[in-house]
């Protein structure tokens, strides 16, 4: 009996053990829906609000589950939509497919409606693989390199199919010329530097007396070897925000995250540090590394393109994180655990305590950092974090310590807005057996959250644990972008453009079948996150947050925390003396080793 192409890809997509699909319907598809119906909807066809949000939950599926993700869209419109989701994929090394629709072959060239040249939109996106099925020879050759490139390169590949080939009969490549055959799956690899590279990367950790240690994301499967590698050498570690599940943060040498919505432990840490290695991450901003002609430094990462960036590493090892140290450590001479081991445990144990001093300052009418930081002793051991870019990604950072098997990640690299609760609902697919906390900002809420709370209504009786906690930061503001402003430029809020309208998110959620509370006082936070966590549904919490308590950088000194109250209100002294004197006694509190306002990041 024969089947048609349409039905050919998914048979294909079956076999390469993809069970879901995050997609959008459109006519530019409709060969590919009827074959799902054909094929009693396997893979699960997910139905997400809009193709973008088809991308990020493909995005956080992948993230979650260690699998490609795959999201499709029709032609025109659809394939255009899903590209930001693709970007954020391609910038944090998430392998996804995109299968896209295109019109007739026929009217291609013709200016046809929905006609757009699909190839080269997505020749940047899907640069490492992205083709055309003009027959249906070119199966399985095209689904399978798709497949095979995007967990081989971890990154973006895209399927284009014209509507009129989704229906024609399908038939197999011959042994001819010109045909292409093509075969299933792909084995594990573990790439392990030279032996002679290994060793002189051993000789530059072993001369060093304050060694340190950045990971990423790309250190995920080597939490052994970073633990054994951090006691050897008698260093810390500080982890870039995409490896911040990487290692727990129970661990007492393990200073937190790194960069703008790091810690002041790993700020100091990397100020002070003679030797570093970076095991697994591409962690951008070189000023929150050690001075250039500092620390002699050691690089280890599986992608020779990421290799030798941010910093003028001595030795460059392209490697799999996990081998590469197990080969590296007993060329390792053990140290004793001296006085910069002391301090780093010393000084990370400190900031736990301000960040809980911090949590507790008072603010109208509830403090954001102490939503947050609640949060923290009531996560389960196996709960799946989201957190939204903006303000939120700050209080996520700093606040929420990783412990047993918890997860977590955001957009990284794109930074952008809108895919926390995406993201969430991947992680819910991945993993249904697990709750997942999606931590976003109204901005993003606004944007598409709402929207996409819809998704979780209709998904949500089919995981065994339909916890999928949604905890809005109502603070009527795009709060991170004000603050930039006030700290970079001095400028006061512009309320055009920041100004966020009141939405009621928890009745929202419960006019769609959800459970909701919204939160106006700091005793009522505590009892909402543990009505959510005990809920039998997907729930909303709408936290009233004050928009004046800043997303201070580890850096900042007083005299900039000053410049920015400054700005928050024009021609109200009073006000603004007030509100100056209150940022500049919670950044005190946060830094309390400061001895004056002058006090630059190296003070103390």
């Amino acid at each position: 009996m024969s089947i048609k192409v349409s039905d050919y890809v998914l048979q294909r997509l079956r076999e390469w053990d993809v069970d879901h699909v995050f997609a959008y319907a459109g006519d530019g598809i409709n060969g590919l829906l009827a074959a799902w119906g054909r094929a009693d909807d396997k893979p699960r066809f997910v139905q997400s609000r809009h193709e973008e949000m088809s991308a990020f939950q493909a995005v956080g599926y992948a993230k979650f589950s260690g699998k490609v993700g795959v999201c499709a869209a029709t032609s025109g419109p659809g394939a255009i939509h899903l590209l930001n989701g693709l970007y954020d994929a391609k910038l944090d090394h998430v392998p996804v497919v995109a299968i896209v629709g295109q019109t007739d072959r026929s009217a291609m060239g013709g200016s046809y409606q929905q006609e757009v040249d699909l190839l080269s939109l997505y020749k940047d996106v899907a640069s490492a693989f992205c083709e055309m099925v003009t027959v249906p020879e070119q199966l399985p050759n095209v689904i399978d390199r798709a497949m095979r490139t995007a967990y081989a390169q971890r990154t973006v590949t895209a399927v284009v199919i014209p509507a009129d080939v989704q229906e024609l009969d399908y038939s197999p490549p011959t042994h001819a010329f010109k045909m292409v055959p093509s075969s299933l799956g792909t084995s594990s690899y573990a790439a392990v530097p030279a032996e002679s590279d290994i060793a002189r990367a051993a000789e530059v950790l072993d001369a060093g007396e304050k060694p340190a240690i950045l990971i990423g994301q790309g250190a995920r499967g080597a939490r052994q070897e970073v633990e054994e590698l951090a006691d050897v050498l008698g260093a810390g570690v500080a982890k870039a925000l995409l490896g911040k599940d990487v290692l727990p943060d129970d661990l007492p040498y393990v200073t937190g995250s790194i960069g703008l919505l790091g810690t002041r432990p790993s700020y100091e840490m990397m100020r002070d540090c003679d030797t570093l290695l970076v095991v697994g991450s591409s962690f951008p901003y070189t000023q929150f590394l050690p001075e250039l002609d500092q620390a002699r430094a050691v690089q280890i990462d599986i992608d020779p393109f990421m290799i030798g960036l941010r910093y003028p590493f001595e030795v460059n090892l392209v490697g799999d994180a996990k081998s590469t140290l197990r080969a590296l450590l007993p060329r390792l001479k053990r140290k004793k655990h001296g006085g910069w081991r002391k301090k780093i445990e010393k000084d990370t144990s400190r900031w736990w305590e301000v960040m809980e001093r911090r949590a507790a300052v008072d603010a109208d009418p509830v403090n954001p950092e102490y939503v947050v930081h609640t949060l923290d002793a009531l996560l389960p051991d196996d709960v799946i974090l989201a957190a939204d870019s903006g303000s939120a990604a700050n209080w996520y950072a700093r606040h929420l310590r990783m412990r047993g098997a918890m997860r977590g990640s955001l957009s990284g690299t794109l930074a952008t807005m809108g895919p926390g609760v995406p993201y969430a609902i991947g992680a819910k697919f991945a993993h249904p057996d697990r709750p997942a906390i999606a931590l976003v900002g109204d901005g993003a809420m606004q944007m598409n959250g709402m929207a996409e709370l819809i998704t979780a209504a209709k998904y949500s009786s089919s995981w065994q644990d339909p916890r999928l906690i949604v905890a809005v930061l109502n603070n009527q503001d795009l709060n991170q972008v004000t603050w930039e402003m006030r700290a970079l430029t001095g400028a006061p809020q512009f309320l055009p453009s920041q100004a966020l309208p009141d939405v009621p998110y928890a009745d929202f959620a419960r006019s769609i079948g959800l459970g909701g509370v919204r939160v106006e006082k700091p005793e009522e936070v505590e009892g909402a996150w543990r009505q959510a966590l005990a809920a039998d549904r997907p729930f909303v919490i709408d936290f009233r947050t004050d928009p004046a308590v800043p997303p201070i950088p580890p850096h900042a000194s007083l005299d900039q925390i000053e410049a920015a109250a400054t700005a928050i209100v024009q021609g109200d002294s009073d006000r603004k003396g007030m509100i100056r004197q209150g940022l500049k006694a919670k950044v005190q509190e946060m830094l309390p080793g400061r001895r004056h306002r002058d006090d630059g990041p190296d003070a103390e």
